[in-house]
C-alpha cells in the first residue's frame, strides 16, 4: 500500500480534531469566562531510506544528505488562552462577580475543590454562596471586627441566622439642642429617645418647667410626664441630677448643662428598674439605668422655643436597635458587606481567590471549572486576598469569553482546505493504485 494514503489519513484525523476545536470554540462564544483554544499540528516519525555521511578525504567523494519520507502529522499541541482577560458584561447583580487579573475564584463540589473565572454567583436555600451547578464559593470567615481570618477557605454564607440580624445596644446618653423662649415662663416640652440593651425602643416624654432666677442664672426643671416602650405605656419614671441652669444676660447654657444624669426607676424601685438590665450593661456597677444629657446646645434666647433631642453625644453612645439585613454586596477586595436596618455596615466574610505559577496548566473539568495538576502549580488550601497580587473584583459584572470569532473562522477556512487537500491525496493515491492493478489486463 502507499504511505501518502497514509498520510493523509493522519492528515485528516489531525485537521478533524482542529475542526473539534473550532467547534467548541464558536459554540461557547457567549458562555461566561470561556478560555478558547487552539490546535498545532505535528509530523511524525520518518522513515530513512538512506542516511546522512560525511565527505570522505581518502575515496574524495563527497557527503551526502539523509532520505527520510514523512509519514503524516498529528496534533501537536491543544492550548487554552487562559491568561487572556474577556471582556465585560455588566449585569446589575450583586453577585455576579468579575476577576480582574490572572487569578480564580475557589470553590467547592462534593469534597472536591475547583477553580473558576465565571463568577455567575447565586444563593441557596442555606444562604450559601454558590456557582450554577451547586459548587460552594469559598473563603475566609472575619472575627468581630470584620476582619478576614486568613486560615483554610470555608463555604461562605450571605443570608444564614448568623448573619441576619445584628445584636441591639443599649443608649448612654443623648443631646438636647434647640432655644428656649426667654420671655416666656410657660412649661416647654420635649421627647427624649433611647434603645436599651436588649433593642427595645423607648421615648420619654420631658417638661422643661421654670424654676425662676438664682443670682445670674435663670433656672428650669426637668421633670417627667410619661416613657413609652415599644409605643405602648410603663410605669417608668426617673430624676435628674440637677436643673438646667442658663445666664440671665447671655442666655447661653451653663457649663453643668453638659452632664445631667438622668436616673430611671419602675414605680420608684431602682434595683429593678425596667425589667432589671433593659437599660443597664449587664455587669455594670450602677443599680439604676442612667442616661446621660448633654443639654449644652440649648440656648435662651428670644426666639420662640424649639426643643430637639438626637441619640448620643458627639455621636458616642448612641445605642441601636436591633439590626435586620436589608442589603448585602461584594467589594472590590471581595468582602460580603451587609447593611442592616438599624445603620450597622459591617463584613461577614471575605471571597478568597488562588494563584498559580502556570495556569495554563489548570485542566478543564466541565461547567466552567478547572482543576490543579502537576504542571499547574498546587493550591495551598488558604488562598490569597484578590489585591495582593495584580487583580480587584467587580460586582455586577460578568466576564465574558474571550473567543475571536474573526479568527475562529478564519481557522475555519484553513482548516476546511487542510482537510479537503488530504481527501484529494486520497483520492490520488486510490487512482494510482488502480492504475497498479490495471497492468495485469
Amino acid at each position: 500500500m502507499m504511505r501518502s494514503m497514509y498520510s493523509a489519513v493522519s492528515g485528516l484525523k489531525a485537521h478533524q480534531t482542529r475542526m473539534d476545536v473550532i467547534g467548541n470554540n464558536i459554540a461557547n462564544v457567549n458562555t461566561v469566562a470561556y478560555k478558547s483554544q487552539s490546535m498545532t499540528f505535528s509530523e511524525v516519525f520518518y522513515q530513512t531510506t538512506q542516511i546522512a555521511s560525511g565527505p570522505n578525504a581518502e575515496t574524495g567523494k563527497g557527503g551526502t544528505n539523509a532520505m527520510q519520507i514523512g509519514l503524516g502529522s498529528s496534533v501537536g499541541s491543544i492550548s487554552t488562552a487562559i491568561s487572556s482577560e474577556g471582556g465585560s458584561e455588566r449585569t446589575d447583580n450583586a453577585f455576579d462577580l468579575k476577576i480582574g487579573g490572572s487569578s480564580f475564584f475557589i470553590v467547592n463540589s462534593a469534597g472536591n475543590t475547583f477553580f473558576t473565572r465565571a463568577g455567575n454567583f447565586k444563593v441557596d436555600e442555606s444562604g450559601a454562596l454558590v456557582t450554577p451547578g451547586g459548587a460552594n464559593v469559598m473563603g475566609w470567615q472575619v472575627d468581630e471586627s470584620g476582619n478576614a481570618k486568613r486560615d483554610l477557605v470555608s463555604k461562605l454564607y450571605v443570608n444564614s441566622p448568623d448573619v441576619a440580624y445584628t445584636s441591639p445596644e443599649r443608649t448612654s446618653s443623648v443631646t438636647v439642642t434647640g432655644n428656649l423662649n426667654a420671655g416666656s415662663k410657660d412649661t416647654s416640652t420635649t421627647t427624649i429617645n433611647f434603645y436599651d440593651s436588649l433593642g427595645n425602643s423607648y421615648q420619654a416624654t420631658v417638661n422643661l418647667v421654670y424654676a425662676g432666677v438664682q443670682g445670674d442664672n435663670t433656672q428650669y426643671t426637668i421633670e417627667p410626664v410619661s416613657v413609652s416602650k415599644n409605643g405602648k405605656p410603663t410605669d417608668l419614671t426617673f430624676t435628674a441630677s440637677a436643673p438646667l441652669s442658663f445666664n440671665t444676660l447671655t442666655g447661653l447654657a451653663d457649663a453643668s448643662n453638659s452632664d445631667i444624669k438622668l436616673t430611671f426607676s419602675n414605680n420608684g424601685t431602682a434595683s429593678d428598674a425596667i425589667e432589671g438590665v433593659d437599660l443597664r450593661v449587664i455587669g455594670e456597677s450602677e443599680t439604676s439605668p442612667v442616661l446621660t444629657m448633654d443639654a449644652s446646645g440649648i440656648t435662651m434666647f428670644s426666639e420662640k422655643t424649639n426643643l430637639n433631642s438626637e441619640l448620643g453625644i458627639n455621636g458616642l453612645g448612641k445605642g441601636k436597635a436591633v439590626g435586620k439585613m436589608t442589603s448585602v454586596g461584594v467589594d472590590s477586595s471581595g468582602y460580603i458587606v451587609a447593611s442592616y436596618s438599624n445603620g450597622v455596615t459591617k463584613n461577614i466574610g471575605q471571597i478568597a481567590v488562588a494563584s498559580f505559577s502556570n495556569p495554563e496548566g489548570l485542566q478543564k473539568e466541565g461547567d466552567n471549572l478547572y482543576s490543579a495538576t502537576l504542571n499547574s502549580g498546587t493550591f495551598d488550601g488558604i488562598g490569597q486576598d484578590v489585591t495582593e497580587g495584580d487583580g480587584s473584583i467587580s460586582s455586577g459584572v460578568l466576564e465574558m469569553s474571550n473567543v475571536d470569532l474573526s479568527s475562529e473562522f478564519t481557522n475555519l477556512i484553513t482548516t476546511q482546505r487542510g482537510y479537503q487537500a488530504n481527501s484529494r491525496i486520497i483520492t490520488v493515491s486510490d487512482t494510482l493504485l488502480e492504475e497498479l492493478i490495471n497492468l495485469k489486463r
